[in-house]
């Protein structure tokens, strides 16, 4: 009986927990979608951090951030998907405090739907920026999860 008592209250720990780290981000994700750039933080394979401001859209609990397939930044997540992201201005200047993320390649219909709010969020900028910038390639889309 006793063991069952603790693994009923570890359950209701681990539950709680979970709980905790869900608000948590809910509470950052919400704090960013004022936002128009966050500066994504990704890190070379010695270590040092290359930061980078971008564009992102936030859907699923997950931000989305676009850009070309050779970027530093893609080869960089292949190698480390540890990424930080803070809300900031057009030229990087901090808005808000560093949050810690993981980093993965977004499926396609991931994709699509980021691209998608996308244009809806930033309008004919963002079509004009990917008439030039993804002229022949396929963009890369890149899903963080805080």
């Amino acid at each position: 009986m006793g063991f069952l008592f603790k693994f009923v209250e570890l359950m209701a720990a681990l539950k709680y927990r979970s709980y905790q780290l869900m608000v948590m981000s809910t509470d950052n994700l919400a704090r960013l979608a004022d936002h128009k750039y966050i500066n994504l933080e990704t890190y070379k394979k010695n270590g040092q951090a290359v930061q980078t401001p971008v564009w992102f859209v936030i859907d699923n609990a997950q931000i989305f951030v676009t850009t070309r397939p050779d970027t530093g930044k893609v080869k960089r997540i292949r190698n480390n998907d540890t990424v930080k992201i803070m809300p900031c201005g057009m030229r990087g200047e901090p808005r808000g405090e560093w949050i810690s993320g993981t980093a993965r390649f977004a499926d396609e219909s991931e994709s699509k739907n980021a691209g998608n709010l996308r244009r809806k969020k930033y309008g004919i900028k963002a079509r004009l920026v990917g008439a030039f910038t993804y002229r022949g390639v396929e963009p890369k889309v890149i899903a963080i999860r805080i």
